[in-house]
């Protein structure tokens, strides 16, 4: 017994090479982290897990006409991590290898029998697991295989006194291997992801922190903002030259070989001009490939990345090294959400000017309450993200960089409803994942798109109603937001929060024209609408919460 529980054990070395392996596939990771995956990449899993199992077969030791083996091994870990499909296909395939290699063998039947069972039995339990004790229900489901497998060559192999001989020989060593091989394997393969997670997940917030750092240069738009924001990125991730470019000259550059990569001077590099004619990232890895013209340039490597408006290039970023560096993937993640970053900064600078917003002394005032605490929180939030969700987290800066648009760009009076709810859906998408469950809201637009009213009407009210009636109350909120055309060229807006209830001495310091702290933006929309059509809202407090409607007409 103790020479087949070491030769058992010699064959755990696979399982290290197992998880490994399948800890590099895009399409297992997918499914690890339970996300949707197609019917092929399940069907390839399941082929992989399956071999596995098969392999364990080969590599069994003969015990008086049984196979001692690891078969179960590759089986129960491909269902645990990978789900029912996977599991029971592979044990399947598994099994059926299993009888044929083996047709007339006393334990046969009962091993590919056990086999089957246990794929069944790992995807249940990837059903019923988490990320932290998988390990812990494969060592108990391994055990439990191990165990209906011993009882049904008991059961089903004759003559009765060799099955439990063999029995006898083999159960511990079994038992203990399989069930502590497949603990091993889940183990190994999650701790990979975690390690993983946790350098992305610092990646992105590294990327959120240069944001909040460079998001003043970038609203400025000039050559000493943009070399700023250059010298920021430089010395938050320890490049030796960092620089922007447009699609023909040099925007920025900062650091090393400044005196010859110089602003205003065109593009001279043929890595450059690839980026931006293909619109694809560029690896250099030695001088040669960065292609300088300049005898003495410093720069030995770096990586040239496109920044995009939408599909369109608009220019590059380009980081640089003075040393030949061998630039790995995370260096490339890195670089790519910066451009990512500085591609949706350039689309929230490029059309308004401030000094052009500042005639327009509605939208000014508004534009003053966004609170910069919101954005630290948003910013907050979407790093909590990126450790479980990234594609959440992508979600939260493609809503948080569409209401800053929003809120910076527009200086036109009137601007589409579709454009209006935009921002409203970007807002309470951002307020929705840092609060979950708290808020929830609903939508009844019984109106045309195309519809105009006054920019930045709506946001500020959904604002109010979950700044002071939702988040001061116990549980769970709603708000309702309704758009019908009450008649021809008339529109009835009403937002409903089942609130804490406004307080009646806001209600007429608004009706008096004078503002109470936090209903700053509440009095602004009230004076706005009524000076274009001589009514402004209708506030009204409920039994449950605050009503507040007022009417667009499109005449005006």
């Amino acid at each position: 017994m103790l020479s087949l529980f070491k030769a058992l054990l010699n064959h755990l070395g696979y399982v290290i090479i197992i998880a490994f392996l399948i800890s590099r596939f895009s399409i297992f990771r997918e499914i690890v982290q339970k996300g949707k995956i197609k019917r092929i990449n399940l069907f390839i899993l399941a082929l992989f897990f399956g071999s596995l199992g098969i392999l364990g077969t080969y590599i069994g030791i003969n015990v008086k006409g049984a196979i001692a083996n690891t078969r179960n091994i590759g089986v129960m870990v491909g269902g645990i991590l990978c789900g029912p499909v996977v599991g029971i296909a592979g044990a399947a395939l598994a099994a059926i290898h299993r009888i044929l290699i083996d047709t007339n063998g006393i334990t046969a039947f009962p091993c590919a029998m056990a086999t089957l069972i246990g794929g069944y039995l790992s995807g249940k339990i990837y059903i019923k697991s988490t990320m932290k004790n998988r390990w812990l229900y494969g060592l108990l489901g391994g055990i439990i295989v191990e165990n209906i497998s011993m009882s049904f060559i008991l059961i089903f192999s004759k003559p009765f006194y060799l099955a439990f001989d063999i029995v006898k020989s083999i159960y511990i060593p079994m038992v203990l291997v399989n069930g502590v091989g497949i603990s091993i394997a889940i183990m190994i393969t999650e701790n990979i992801f975690e390690a993983e997670e946790e350098i992305a997940a610092k990646q992105a917030k590294q990327v959120l922190e240069i944001a909040n750092k460079t998001l003043p240069h970038f609203r400025k738009m000039n050559k000493d903002s943009l070399n700023e924001a250059c010298k920021v990125i430089k010395d938050s991730i320890h490049a030796d030259a960092v620089a922007i470019t447009d699609c023909k000259i040099i925007l920025a550059h900062t650091g090393s070989a400044s005196d010859h990569h110089t602003v205003g001077m065109s593009i001279a590099t043929e890595a450059t001009k690839r980026v931006i004619r293909e619109n694809k990232i560029e690896i250099l890895e030695n001088k040669r490939e960065i292609e300088c013209k300049y005898d003495n340039c410093p720069l030995k490597s770096g990586i040239i990345t496109p920044l995009r408006d939408k599909e369109n290039v608009i220019g590059t970023l380009k980081i640089y090294y003075c040393t030949e560096k061998n630039i790995g993937s995370r260096d490339i993640t890195l670089v790519k959400g910066l451009s990512e970053l500085i591609s949706t900064q350039f689309e929230i600078s490029k059309v308004e000017k401030i000094k052009e917003m500042a005639n327009k002394s509605e939208i000014k005032a508004l534009q003053a309450q966004i609170n910069p605490h919101f954005l630290f929180n948003a910013l907050n939030t979407i790093v909590s993200f990126m450790r479980f969700d990234v594609d959440k987290a992508r979600e939260l800066i493609i809503d948080l960089s569409t209401y800053l648009r929003y809120s910076f760009e527009k200086e036109e009076i009137f601007v589409s409803l579709s454009k209006e709810l935009q921002q409203v859906r970007a807002y309470v998408k951002i307020e929705q994942a840092r609060f979950k469950d708290k808020i929830n809201i609903i939508y009844d637009i019984q109106a045309q798109p195309e519809i105009k009213i006054p920019s930045l009407t709506i946001q500020p009210l959904i604002e109010n109603a979950i700044k002071h009636g939702i988040l001061k109350k116990e549980g769970e909120g709603v708000i309702k937001v309704s758009i019908k055309e009450k008649e021809q060229n008339k529109i009835f807006i009403t937002i409903k929060d089942s609130g804490v209830g406004i307080e009646t001495s806001i209600v007429e310091n608004l009706y008096q024209g004078k503002s109470k702290e936090g209903s700053v933006g509440l009095l602004n929309v009230h004076n706005r609408l009524k000076l274009i059509y001589g009514k402004g809202l209708e506030v009204n407090r409920l039994e449950n919460g605050t009503l507040i409607s007022f009417e667009i007409d499109e005449t005006y």
